[in-house]
């Protein structure tokens, strides 16, 4: 393999990047008795990924300053809230958190790939669009 890969711009490459935020939620639909229907927090942990070609100018798929820029609002509109206030977010299981900030995205952020959400460092879970519609 060359050396030079920047001439190939058939190579598709998936970029990452990480954020966190801290909230506090309650799951009002699990039974009365689970731990998850009281008030807790989480420091969510929250993974963007987008896909595309490498450019030949820049010899990347998009800029991290640009991703960071397009993202940083939609996660300060979750960070140190009570996410149940939030519309959208009556049930605010990771699952929903997911689609949520997929759903803020989709629109500016070209080759959007997948958002995951992790609450614990065991629990997460990730959103690769609706395959329905083709979104």
């Amino acid at each position: 393999m060359s050396a030079n890969l920047s001439a190939n711009s058939d190579e598709i490459v998936e970029l990452n990047h990480r954020f966190s935020f801290e909230s506090a939620h309650h799951l009002p639909e699990v039974p009365e008795d689970h731990k998850c229907r009281r008030l807790h927090g989480h420091s969510f942990q929250v993974e963007v990924t987008v896909s595309g070609s490498i450019g030949h100018q820049t010899g990347w798929v998009m800029d991290f300053a640009d991703l960071k820029a397009r993202v940083r609002p939609v996660i300060e509109a979750l960070d140190h809230r009570y996410l149940n206030e939030i519309d959208g977010l009556e049930n605010p299981t990771s699952e929903h958190i997911c689609i949520w900030i997929w759903n803020r995205l989709a629109d500016g952020l070209p080759g959007l790939t997948a958002v995951s959400v992790d609450e614990t460092c065991n629990n997460g879970c990730t959103y690769r669009g609706n395959s329905a519609d083709g979104s």
